[in-house]
């Protein structure tokens, strides 16, 4: 469970209403899909592949095990006879955002250079919700000589933005990688730090972006820790290095997801495991079939949202930039589709 980028430095954060009481379905054709014919559909079935056994019900256990046992050749045929296109409204315009996967400097062993720990969950953590604050958390000794240290980092700034996201890779001195997936919280709700740089008077809203936050933390080091310790909420990690490190990290199928191929939308508008076209607009159009196997704390509704750029600075930047309107498209399994509809409609 990673959480969007644009989550990070939202400056303009809306409360989002239940809006499913107006939710409205269309079905489409593949026609409807600008782009449609000129995608790698075969590239998307791999991806369906990936996670579609974990879908329970009939209508898509029937539809996986078709395309594991015959692997269509014709991936794009595959999709158009047995799904239909269906244009899922809740009245709220379409955003896209993006995701990726932080890969740090660290080691499992703390350092003069690796100082800063990544935290299995504790005990007491589990079953008081919300326990400790972030502050209390780093300064009052509670984590000291628990052996509940999985790897120290040498950057306290990558490490809070580590936690944010959710999961990463620390690449350890030997060449080799441990990976890190969420592994609970403390129960604080998140405060944006690019929000108080913003009340502050230091930044304006269209100023804020995670390189802006962190060279500003790293220019003011002892201004910067305290305003880390603004936001109280503090992540905890687990080690699931069993993922190869050529894999993408676990998403909230606890499958690996897929660069531009994965994306995390909102379950309770579009069934995890689906696929999804997008039609992305902005700088960068994108016109692609994708595998909803993701969520996130910020996204809510049914035109929203975040798609996985990778691994890595480069994945990182691409995902920071990316805030931009479109459509996104659930393709359902046709009974499946038609029963969306109201009675009398077809």
């Amino acid at each position: 469970m990673i959480r969007t980028l644009w989550a990070i430095l939202c400056v303009v954060c809306m409360a989002t209403s239940d809006a499913r009481a107006e939710t409205t379905y269309s079905i489409l054709s593949f026609d409807d899909l600008d782009g449609w014919a000129a995608d790698d559909h075969s590239a998307a079935l791999s991806v369906f592949l990936n996670t579609c056994m974990d879908l329970d019900d009939p209508d898509w256990q029937s539809l996986c095990a078709l395309a594991q046992n015959e692997k269509p050749e014709n991936a794009r045929a595959f999709f158009e006879l047995f799904f239909r296109p269906v244009l899922i409204e809740d009245g709220d315009d379409m955003l896209f955002t993006g995701y990726f996967e932080p890969e740090l400097n660290g080691s499992r062993y703390p350092t003069s250079r690796f100082r800063f720990p990544l935290y299995k969950m504790p005990p007491e953590a589990r079953v008081s919700n919300p326990w400790l604050t972030r502050r209390d958390i780093l300064t009052s000794g509670v984590m000291d000589n628990r052996g509940l240290e999985i790897a120290w980092v040498d950057d306290p700034v990558e490490l809070f933005f580590l936690q944010i996201q959710g999961s990463g890779r620390i690449r350890l001195p030997d060449g080799r990688y441990l990976r890190v997936g969420y592994g609970g919280a403390n129960g604080h709700e998140y405060r944006s730090i690019g929000v108080e740089l913003v009340r502050r008077g230091i930044y304006q809203p269209h100023q804020v972006s995670a390189q802006v936050i962190q060279n500003w933390v790293r220019r003011n080091p002892e201004a910067g820790e305290e305003l880390l310790l603004h936001n109280d909420s503090y992540v905890f990690f687990r080690e699931v290095s069993r993922v190869p490190a050529d894999r993408g990290p676990l998403g909230a199928m606890n499958r690996s997801i897929t660069a531009l191929r994965s994306i995390a939308v909102d379950p309770a508008y579009h069934p995890l495991g689906a696929p999804v076209w997008i039609e992305k607009d902005g700088e960068g159009p994108m016109r692609r079939l994708m595998i909803a196997q993701d969520t996130g704390s910020a996204i809510k509704g049914a035109q929203r949202a975040d798609i996985f750029f990778g691994t890595g600075d480069a994945a990182g930047e691409a995902a920071g930039r990316l805030r931009d309107p479109g459509r996104i498209v659930t393709l359902l399994p046709i009974q499946r589709a038609y029963a969306l509809l109201p009675e009398g409609q077809s």
